[in-house]
């Protein structure tokens, strides 16, 4: 599991994100080329913050990456773009997505994916969680919404 010997090991982020897979409320898909993960993607149907994900209406995309060397070829555009149909197949209305509010290489590419309203300024990451489970306080980040 994501390099821990058991689950017992692992770290605290992995460990939530190995119990919401787990109870069928996250999904973790992967960007493939070649074999190789050059990609990656969590949507997260139920948090606790329901601004992020109600289990009804909203559901949050979390820890989007491209491999660095994969960046600028139009592959995680692609890798958002079926992730958003799948959501809106499973009856979903609203996706949310985080982004650092001086990161404007993502907020252009979210932007023009149709993640235009800014829901709220965030200091909490409800997906990283401290050695009690907590969500870990982060620099601040717009949660920006985008309707399906």
């Amino acid at each position: 599991m994501w390099g821990y010997e058991s689950i017992h090991t692992a770290s605290s982020n992995a460990k939530f994100f190995c119990d919401y897979i787990k109870r069928g409320i996250t999904e973790f898909w992967t960007l493939d080329y070649d074999g190789e993960l050059v990609g990656e993607l969590y949507v997260f149907y139920d948090l606790e913050d329901k601004d992020f994900a109600d289990g009804k209406r909203t559901a949050y995309l979390c820890a989007f990456r491209v491999r660095t060397d994969f960046r600028g070829q139009g592959l995680g555009t692609k890798l958002i773009c079926h992730v958003i149909e799948h959501i809106k197949n499973l009856g979903y209305q609203k996706i949310s997505i985080g982004v650092g509010t001086t990161d404007m290489a993502n907020i252009r590419l979210y932007k023009r994916l149709g993640f235009t309203i800014k829901v709220k300024e965030c200091t909490a990451d409800p997906c990283d969680r401290d050695e009690n489970m907590q969500p870990r306080t982060c620099p601040c980040f717009w949660l920006l919404y985008k309707e399906v």
